[in-house]
């Protein structure tokens, strides 16, 4: 499985007080499926979110990413997973405004290391793949937010990754281009990338293969397209 989690508890202090974000979740999601991540404010979504995208780590039992124990990971470890297994995809898209669309997908492939001629590749690929080749030079402030999202999920791709992760992408987008980016995910699922998104729209959710419901911490409802039980 490629991502498998047991009896994972996360736990927070908040003034001096033990708060229970996750509580016992059992959770498999395998190679290429499409999952959406639902809960109202409060029952644990975005430390999901964060456990699954390695930006921390549970308080008891076991996350297991691609058959490695990522709670007995050093954080140099857990960086280097960030940087080549997951790609994530934010609301406010986290673009560097200064650079062009070309330097923002280019930025994880300079963190690993790669040679000049192979980003260069990799990055041209990854916006063809979303439709901006002809956006390569443009900055954000010259892009649409649909567009600007589009450069933000090239650069989750860019590095070939085992996940893609989507904090609440069609948040900051009119529903004409939300169904647009929507409609790029769907694309990327029937070429076999693996998806786990959060989100709080249930028309959102419903592109995804696969909705799983957080409340309190625990998961209420597991169900697949269809209405049948993951």
């Amino acid at each position: 499985m490629l991502i498998e989690m047991r009896r994972l508890v996360k736990d927070y202090m908040r003034d001096a007080e033990r708060v229970r974000a996750l509580d016992c979740v059992d959770l498999v999601i395998g190679q290429g499926e499409y999952v959406a991540v639902m809960g109202p404010s409060g029952s644990g979504k975005s430390t999901l979110m964060n456990l699954i995208g390695c930006l921390d780590t549970p308080t008891e039992g076991t996350y297991r990413l691609s058959g490695r124990d990522v709670g007995q990971l050093a954080d140099d470890d857990l960086a280097a997973i960030r940087n080549r297994e997951i790609g994530f995809v934010f609301q406010t898209f986290n673009l560097l405004p200064r650079a062009s669309a070309a330097r923002n997908v280019e930025l994880p492939l300079l963190y690993a290391g790669l040679p000049t001629g192979e980003r260069r590749a990799r990055v041209q690929e990854s916006l063809e793949t979303v439709g901006l080749s002809d956006r390569t030079q443009h900055k954000p402030n010259q892009l649409s937010g649909g567009q600007r999202q589009r450069v933000a999920i090239a650069r989750a791709l860019v590095n070939e990754p085992s996940i893609i992760l989507a904090d609440e992408p069609t948040g900051n987008l009119d529903s004409r281009t939300g169904a647009e980016i929507l409609g790029v995910f769907d694309a990327l699922h029937a070429a076999g990338n693996t998806l786990v998104m959060v989100t709080h729209d249930d028309d959102v959710a419903h592109h995804a293969r696969r909705i799983v419901r957080l409340r309190d911490g625990r998961i209420e409802s597991d169900v697949r397209a269809g209405g049948g039980v993951a």
